[in-house]
C-alpha cells in the first residue's frame, strides 16, 4: 500500500470513528431509575398524550393510569424492570427503570436455620407477609390476614339495614 493510500485509509478510519462517536454520544440518555418499596405505591406524572403503558415484568411492578395525567406505580415483587409510555403512534414518550426493594424501616427478619420470618416492628412486632419468608410462616400469616379481612367484611351491620 502506498503512503497516499495509507493516509486516506487513516483519514477514513478517523472520520468513521468520529461519526460513530457522535451517533452514540447523541443517543438517548440512560433511563431514570424509580425506586419503589415492595407493597408500596408511588405517584408519577405522565407526559401528555400517553396511550399505552408497558411494564417489562408485571410480577415486579404494576402501573395504573389515573385522571389528571398521573400514574400509580406499585411494587409487586423484588427486582428491577422497566416502564415505557407510548403515544398512539408508538412513539416513546417516557422510559424509566423500576427498582423494587424491601421495606427499609421497622422490619425485623428472623432466621431459624433456613426458615425465614418477617415482622413489622412499629412499635410492637407483628407478623408481616413478605416475599421470601418460609412457606409455613408466609401461608399461616396470609391465612390469618385473609380470615380477619373476611370476618371484618361480614360483621359490619350483620346484613341488616342500620336504623335511621
Amino acid at each position: 500500500m502506498t503512503h497516499m493510500h495509507r493516509r486516506r485509509a487513516a483519514q477514513s478510519a478517523a472520520v468513521l470513528a468520529a461519526t460513530l462517536g457522535s451517533l452514540f454520544a447523541g443517543s438517548a440518555p440512560a433511563a431514570e431509575v424509580v425506586d419503589v418499596e415492595l407493597d408500596q405505591a408511588t405517584i408519577l406524572r405522565l407526559p401528555d398524550r400517553v396511550a399505552t403503558l408497558v411494564i417489562g415484568n408485571p410480577l415486579i411492578a404494576d402501573a395504573s393510569i389515573q385522571p389528571g395525567g398521573l400514574m400509580v406505580l406499585t411494587g409487586k415483587g423484588y427486582g428491577s424492570t422497566n416502564l415505557v409510555a407510548l403515544d398512539r403512534d408508538g412513539t416513546v414518550l417516557m422510559s424509566r427503570s423500576i427498582l423494587v426493594t424491601g421495606a427499609k424501616d421497622h422490619v425485623v427478619v428472623v432466621y431459624r436455620g433456613v426458615a425465614r420470618e418477617s415482622y413489622s416492628c412499629a412499635p410492637t412486632c407483628e407478623r408481616r407477609i413478605t416475599l421470601g419468608d418460609s412457606p409455613e410462616f408466609f401461608d399461616a400469616s396470609l391465612n390469618q390476614s385473609g380470615a380477619r379481612n373476611s370476618n371484618a367484611g361480614s360483621s359490619g351491620s350483620g346484613g341488616q339495614t342500620p336504623p335511621r
